[in-house]
């Protein structure tokens, strides 16, 4: 059994990466339904959480049906983190994440997210003071290096796992990469073999299919898998992988009547929890993923992106089940 200080997360968890403007609690919601054993919120701004902005303190919101759940913050200040730290053990999630992955700009140049990575010292520090900050077991997600020379994720994971941390995930790049290139799981596997290394050790990178997810479990021999990209407008990537892993055999894809019904429920938690103009309006970016390689989708997205009214969207979309049911049962 995985754990995580005590918190037990399952033999091989699958683990939802914290996406910002996709993991929030509606999406958490269809993933959790699907098997997905931990679950993190989107990346919350230390500065935000402490000046008490809304948006910010909106992202705190979790669900008993979430657990084991945890809030990743990120931030490049001693006392910022520290006092967001306090906060979100108010907020009574089962782990407290710190991003030290996020490759993009504006975070990076402030020496947040990956952009720590350029100032190890810093980041054993900066992470040392939030363990000591609060109660909750502290993990980390972060990236290989800041560049192809600087690749030192075997050094950062053992000062990070002396300084405290329960759990580490790695993203298989460098933050030069960006998201490009292909994933390099060796450096991972390299990590988890060492043997001053006893927390588990999390992959990320990559991974959209059963068939890659068992390969990667067997080959690198991580102790779970953070699955971000691969998940949107795919929840099922989650029961596929675990039944691929109990039984060796493929799950048929999702029928158009589920792929129609999770957007239908994605549409109305957004609405129940961001109010009905909000709601409808950032579920928009979901509507393609849920529909990818449908032959003639973008018409009816064309619709379900400029309607505004959720009982009008809600009939586009038995719309959009009646004209593929036939057709394309099971694409």
């Amino acid at each position: 059994m995985v754990k995580i200080g005590t918190v037990e997360i399952g033999e091989f968890p699958l683990l939802l990466a914290p996406m910002e403007d996709v993991s929030d609690p509606p999406f958490r919601a269809l993933c959790k339904e699907q098997g997905c054993d931990m679950m993190y919120t989107e990346f919350i701004s230390v500065e935000g959480l402490i000046r008490d902005a809304a948006k910010s303190v909106q992202k705190l919101d979790i669900y008993d049906y979430e657990r084991p759940i945890g809030i990743q913050i990120f931030g490049a200040e001693y006392d910022s983190m520290m006092r967001a730290a306090e906060i979100v053990e108010e907020a009574r999630p089962e782990v407290l994440d710190i991003n030290y992955g996020c490759p993009v700009h504006k975070v990076v140049c402030k020496m947040a997210g990956a952009g720590i990575l350029q100032d190890i010292d810093k980041m054993a520090r900066l992470t040392d003071a939030v363990v000591r900050s609060t109660n909750l077991p502290v993990t980390v997600k972060t990236r290989l290096g800041w560049d192809e020379r600087s690749k030192h994720i075997e050094e950062v994971a053992e000062r990070l796992q002396d300084v405290g941390i329960k759990a580490l995930t790695i993203h298989g790049r460098t933050r030069k990469q960006m998201y490009k290139g292909e994933a390099d799981w060796s450096l991972i596997a390299k990590v988890k073999e060492n043997p001053r290394i006893h927390i588990p050790i999390f992959g990320n990178g990559d991974i959209d299919s059963p068939q890659k997810a068992v390969e990667y479990r067997q080959r690198y021999g991580i102790d779970g898998i953070m699955i971000g990209r691969a998940s949107i407008g795919y929840p099922w990537i989650f029961r596929e992988i675990k039944h691929y892993m109990a039984t060796g055999e493929l799950l048929p894809p999702p029928t158009i009547h589920e792929r129609v019904e999770a957007a239908k429920s994605h549409l109305r938690r957004s609405v129940e929890w961001k109010g009905e103009k909000l709601g409808v309006l950032e579920m928009r970016r979901h509507y393609t993923n849920y529909f990818r390689g449908y032959p003639g989708i973008k018409e009816y997205r064309s619709r379900l992106v400029t309607e505004d009214v959720p009982e009008a969207l809600y009939a586009i979309l038995d719309d959009v089940e009646s004209q593929y049911s036939e057709h394309y049962a099971g694409a």
